[in-house]
């Protein structure tokens, strides 16, 4: 990220700001943060990040290992080289684009971004000094700080920072098995070649969100030419990555059918595996007036367990609960637990996948039942071995698989791995801050900011539960910036 990218940024959100008759100063000052310098200008970006930076530096001496180079575990580096005075670290990490931008595959995908404007090399972000393996972990050892690669390399370590993300488990959908499992980034060929070109789309690879918005196109032109259209989007049982890109991607659909002149025929429908559609009461009701405004159906407790590509059906296990016989020693009535496989057909369907840790994590001594890394979720700390620290994705904490979370968690760790080096107490603790811009329009955006408390714990002087057309601003110029050249550069 440089100079030149910051003043073009700007310069494309003036026109934006100039169309609405403001100009940048009166939007921050209507959004309550004339400090968010970022927007402000590229001298006083340089000039915000600076200030971040470390005053002092530690002595604290040792190997650290990272295996990961995602934004989680570049970042933590970056961050790491600033902290202490003489650093020895490595990175392991075998996909040369793991720096791309995955908050944007959802503007790919409804085609506001190109496919070009997510990606970045991992190459570009890696910290000078810094050591690059560019390998994958297959094996790990805590009880001997080592790890071992798909090449044979052993790597010893004295502090392991965990951050390796996790897989989008696309072969558990029965008609998508040849799939496999994928990562974000990477070549994935073969998950295209599999979805196919009937209307079977995802936004969680950027090969994916780019094939989403043509497969989008094709179904809304079907919608404009007078034919009915369905189009569905799900949401899968398992924790996810950015847990509002099922709706966001639906809003977006939304837009462009109008955009077209094609949404009287197009119906939307969306089928969470839960019960709510946030886990924020205050978020969920403004949600569900949303879907009610626009006209969206709904199902809950729906999830999607198959699909029939050739008949274009969708097969949902639909769960519900129903009230048994009176239980005298309980003094309540028994509640039975009954679901039914659900056939839905589907002209046009966005599928979030289930999303699992890596099997080399799951199957180690450091995952834990469920497979993500187990740590104290306020230190980042493994709850059972003290040199080692896990943070995103791969992190199992509650809620907090975001980027903005990761913003948090990344200062957080790093202090409290100094302290660990330096035989201190670890004092720093994350308050498990999770922020989603749900994009609720091509417009609008409905900063969603929460934390343990599970209440809105908005940044900005104004009602969250609102969609503005500012957040958009942020949403679409100025939050990438802020993770490629702050969070990258370990100030943000």
């Amino acid at each position: 990220m440089d100079k030149n990218y910051i003043d073009n940024m700007l310069a494309e959100m003036d026109k934006d700001l100039s169309s609405k008759g403001f100009s940048r100063r009166d939007a921050m000052k209507l959004a309550g943060i004339s400090g968010a310098s970022l927007m402000m200008g590229a001298s006083e970006v340089s000039a915000a990040t600076e200030e971040t930076a470390p005053t002092s530096t530690s002595n604290a001496k040792g190997k650290i290992l990272i295996v990961g180079g995602g934004l989680a575990g570049l970042s933590t580096a970056a961050r790491l080289t600033l902290n202490l005075a003489d650093p020895d670290i490595t990175i392991i990490e075998p996909q040369p684009l793991s720096a791309t931008y995955q908050p944007g595959q959802t503007l790919v995908g409804a085609g506001i971004w190109d496919e070009s404007d997510v990606l970045y090399n991992r190459d570009d972000y890696v910290p000078d000094g810094v050591k690059l393996i560019e390998d994958k972990v297959i094996d790990f050892d805590p009880n001997g700080n080592k790890v071992t690669t798909a090449k044979g390399q052993v790597v010893t370590y004295d502090y392991l920072i965990m951050a390796t993300g996790l897989q989008l488990d696309f072969e558990r959908i029965k008609g998508l098995e040849s799939a496999g499992r994928a990562y974000s980034a990477g070549d994935n060929s073969k998950l295209l070649k599999v979805l196919g070109d009937g209307g079977i789309c995802s936004i969680y690879t950027h090969e994916g969100a780019a094939k989403t918005w043509e497969q989008m196109q094709k179904y809304i032109a079907q919608a404009k030419s007078g034919k009915k259209t369905k189009f569905l989007f799900t949401h899968p049982s398992t924790p996810i990555k950015c847990g509002g890109a099922p709706k966001k991607i639906m809003y977006l659909t939304n837009s462009r059918l109008k955009e077209a002149g094609a949404r009287e025929n197009a119906e939307l429908i969306f089928y969470p595996n839960g019960g709510a559609m946030f886990g924020v009461p205050e978020y969920h009701d403004a949600i569900l007036e949303q879907f009610k405004r626009e006209d969206f159906k709904w199902h809950y407790r729906h999830n999607l367990i198959e699909i029939e590509p050739e008949n274009k059906i969708a097969v949902f296990d639909s769960k519900w609960q129903e009230k048994g016989e009176w239980d005298p020693m309980m003094r309540e009535f028994e509640v039975i637990a009954k679901h039914e496989k659900l056939r839905v057909p589907y002209d046009f369907i966005h599928i979030t996948p289930p999303q699992i840790a890596p099997r080399e994590v799951r199957e180690s001594d450091l995952g834990s039942a469920g497979g993500w890394v187990p740590v104290n979720k306020e230190t980042l700390q493994h709850v059972k071995f003290n040199n080692i620290f896990a943070i995103g994705d791969i992190a199992q904490v509650p809620m907090g698989k975001t980027g903005g979370s990761i913003r948090k968690q990344y200062k957080v760790l790093v202090n409290n791995l100094i302290a660990q080096m330096e035989g201190k107490p670890l004092t720093t603790k994350y308050a498990g801050y999770t922020v989603c811009p749900l994009i609720t329009s091509i417009g609008t955006v409905m900063l969603a900011e929460f934390d343990w408390t599970v209440t809105p714990t908005p940044s900005f002087p104004l009602d969250p539960t609102v969609e503005r057309w500012v957040h958009w601003l942020m949403k679409v110029y100025a939050l990438k910036p802020m993770t490629m050249y702050g969070m990258l550069s370990g100030r943000a």
